[in-house]
Order: C-alpha cells, then structure tokens, then sequence
C-alpha cells in the first residue's frame, strides 16, 4: 500500500477533500508509523453530505426492494472479489492478525450487505381487519437520512452492519468509520462507485467524533442515529439528539460475565474461552472479561486456562501464524496497562502476562500486551467494574448459582454473557436471570443474523439485526380503510 495515501470523503458519489483542506494522521498501531491521512471533517462536510443525502432519498426510497436488492449484491460481490485486499487494509489500521481480518471481519461485511439484500425482499407489515367496518394495514417506511456510526475494533464488519439495513430499507446515509481505522470504509467508497450505487445515497465523512460525528447527530436532516462505541459517547449522543428527538440505537460498552459450571464440557469450554477471552486482543465488546468458575472446579480451570493462554502466539499482525497482534493505539495501551496497574494495588495477583510484548523487526515500535490473567480481586474492585478493552481477564470463584448470578449482575452493563453447564435446565434458569441482551449457553459469538442483537442496562438502547434493524430505519404508518357507510 502507497505511504502517506491520502483518503478522502466520498459524498455525493465523488471523491472530495474535507473543506478545511486539514487532514489526520492515520497510524498503523503494529508499527507506530503513519502512512495514510484521513480528512479532518467538520460541520460544512457533514452539511454538504446530509444535503446530498436528501436530493437522493426520494428516487432511492421508491425505486423499489428489489433494485436494492440487487445493488447490495453488486457490493458485496466486490468485497468478496477484493478480499485480500480488504483483509491486509483492515490488519493495517487495527493491528489484528491477518489470519483474523480474512477470516471473520471481511466475510461479515459481504454477509451484512448478502443478509439485508435477501431480508428487504421479505420485509412485511400488518394487516388488521375489523370486519364489517375497516381494513387497517401498517405501511414501513424509511425514516429519511439516516446517521451510522462505528469503532474501530470491527471497523468494516460493524460500519456494514449499520449501512447495509439503511440502505435496503431505503434510507439515504451519511456514515462515519472510527478515525483510527479509516482504511477500509474509503475502500468500500470506491466499491460503492464501481457498483454504480446512486450518487448521495450513500455518504463517507472522516474526521473526529467531536466534529464531524457531533455534527451529524446535531444536524436536523439526519432522523436516526446507529451508534456502535463507548458508553461515555453513547451518553454525549443521547443529549445532543433529546431535543431533536431521534431515533436512537446506540450498542455501548459491556463487562461479559462468563460463567462456567463444574459440569461444563470441559475441553470445549476451555478451548472456546481462550477464544472468547483474547480474540482480537480482547477487543471485541462480546468478549468475556469477567470468568466465573465453580470452586469445585476453579483449580483445574486456572491451571488448564493459563497454559492454553501461554500458548498464544503474539507478534506481527502479518504473520500468518500469530494469534494476538497489536492494541489499537498508543492512548489504548496506556489505558490498559492502567487498568492492570490498578488490579495489582488491589490486591490482585497476575497469573499470566501483564506486560509490553516487544517485537523486533518492523514491528519494534508497536502497541502488544501479553495476553494476561488476574485472580484474587474482588468482584466490585475496579478492574471487574468497567470496561479494559484488551487482553485482561480477571478470575472470580464461586460456590453457588445465585452468587454466580448475583457477581454476574453486579456491573452497570449488561451486553452479553456465556453460560456453561450440561444441565439445560440450570441453563435456561440462568439464562432467564441474567442481565445481558445476549446470552451464549455453551458457545460464544455464533452469531444468527435474523435475531436481535443489542445490550440492557449501560450497554444500549434498541437492537439491531434481522427485523429489528430494519423496523429502526423505517417509521410504522396505519392506514385504515372503511369498508363499509
């Protein structure tokens, strides 16, 4: 990939450079150099954006599900054509594992835009009969202009998963990837002209979150915002848009409580919660941070856990055979290293890891944290009560359901969970008790499109997936007809 590539923002299907003419520093985190700059967006680009946006709504919303359809196809198609591609660009900005970005990252994006482009052709409403005196029937229509914001762990995985429903329910959108992983949201620009998608429908604008993402919330031609990110954002976004009373999805943080009982399928646990604990440098907001385990148990566990971590490979994200590559930025690591400074003045005890991995060759200046485990520390202390966001987990033992339960819900989150056990109906129990939009009973991220995906508590309002996305980017409108008189 050239050095210093310049991107730009893709509005009004054109390539155009932000007003201001300034441009940010894009650094691959694996190396700690730049070697591409984004646009320094602000409220004029967002405008210029939501303004093509609205030219464009008209004709797209009418064209049809069906032309949709096919559109989003074509795009997926493309990205699946450029796959490669894709891949090295994602690993590039994030610092994961190429093996990662090939893997899962690039085929979600082609599944999000596949999904949504066969689900718009089944979308249907209702029909209410009140016979001998009126047919009433719901007609879904798109909200108009609609807001998508990502991050920057799954950066084209989830900017695709909030696109490609807006997009076939009909809406127009102005989207803005992560500022710190830019890359694949300007490829998917130029994806977007090959695949001849109407110009305006859909909008690229880079930059910084308190400009260019606070304009597009505050902008009166935007009705709905999709926000994936921290909760401390999630908050900043509910009151900018209170007063214009928008829709909102917002996906926040979580603290995942993963629960494993002593009758569990051992091995399977095992190697699935090493998975869970560290994919994606356990940045991954469905990661389970928070281990539970049986006392009966706990011993097993903690000696079986730290030797199947110790085996993780961590190193240059372009080697084929790594399995941890780099934090995201160098603000990210010192906040992780924080948060493993903290457990150790808590009293916590480190099992594994809790230190800068140094990488020689290319990779000397990068961001990687052992993956690292604590045990000993209280459920309520700090580094079991918010979010680290990296390879950290901590180790809890307990002697009973309920206080597994109780230690499970005892966070101000409340995103997801897994649930380990034989017994199905101790798991349907628990399941039933828990506080998590989303609960994995022997199994983590296996992930059904059509169900709703979404967090209670601090970690969200509103769902995505399936019908749920498509029901947020449309409005409900009764039409009821007299029949009769």
């Amino acid at each position: 990939m050239p050095k210093q590539l310049k991107i730009l923002n893709y509005i009004n299907g054109k390539m155009v450079p932000p007003a201001s003419g300034r441009f940010i520093d894009n650094l691959n985190p694996a190396t700690s150099e730049v070697y591409s700059r984004l646009p320094d967006s602000d409220a004029s680009d967002v405008d210029l954006a939501v303004r093509s946006a609205e030219k464009a709504f008209p004709s797209w919303s009418c064209c049809g599900a069906e032309k949709r359809a096919v559109l989003l196809n074509t795009i997926a198609g493309l990205i699946e054509k450029n796959l490669e591609e894709f891949a090295l660009a994602e690993t590039n900005d994030s610092g994961k594992p190429i093996s990662l970005s090939r893997i899962l990252d690039i085929p979600r994006a082609v599944s999000n835009f596949r999904f949504f482009a066969s689900g718009i052709r089944h979308f249907a409403s209702e029909s209410h009969l009140m016979e001998g005196v009126s047919l009433n029937y719901t007609l879904r229509q798109p909200v108009g202009v609609a807001g998508c914001i990502s991050p920057w762990n799954l950066p084209l995985y989830l900017f695709t998963w909030k696109i490609a429903p807006a997009l076939a329910a009909g809406c127009c959108v102005v989207a803005k990837p992560s500022e710190l992983t830019p890359m694949t949201a300007f490829m998917l620009s130029k994806i977007c002209m090959d695949a001849g998608l109407p110009d305006g429908v859909l909008n690229i604008v880079h930059g910084y979150g308190n400009k260019a993402g606070q304009a597009i919330c505050e902008h009166p031609g935007v009705k709905a915002i999709s926000f994936t990110g921290g909760t401390a954002t999630g908050k900043m976004i509910a009151q900018a848009t209170a007063s214009q009373f928008k829709k909102l999805s917002l996906e926040m943080g979580g603290k995942n409580p993963n629960i494993i009982f002593a009758d569990c399928d051992f091995e399977k646990m095992l190697e699935t919660t090493v998975r869970s604990s560290f994919s994606n440098q356990g940045q991954i907001c469905l990661c389970g941070s928070r281990i539970l385990v049986d006392e009966k148990i706990y011993n097993r566990f903690k000696k079986a856990f730290v030797e199947q971590a110790k085996k993780l490979k961590v190193g240059d994200p372009l080697d084929e055979s790594v399995d941890s590559g780099s934090v995201i930025s160098r603000n990210h690591f010192h906040k992780i290293m924080s948060y493993i400074e903290s457990a150790k003045n808590d009293g916590g005890k480190i099992l594994l890891g809790g230190s800068r991995v140094k990488i020689k060759g290319r990779c000397k200046n990068g961001y990687f944290i052992e993956p690292t485990i604590i045990e000993g520390l209280d459920p309520g202390c700090k580094i079991n009560q918010e979010e680290v966001f990296g390879p950290v987990v901590t180790l809890i033992p307990f002697k009973s359901e309920d206080e597994a339960l109780q230690i499970a819900n005892s966070t101000l989150y409340g995103l997801a969970s897994m649930i380990w056990t034989q017994d199905i109906t101790r798991a349907i129990r628990v399941a039933q008790r828990i506080q998590t939009g989303i609960v994995w009973v022997n199994c983590w991220l296996v992930r059904d499109l059509r169900t709703p995906f979404g967090g209670m508590k601090n970690s969200g309002v509103g769902r995505e997936g399936g019908w749920e996305a498509l029901r947020f980017f449309t409005e409900a409108k009764n039409v009821c007809v007299k029949i009769h008189g």
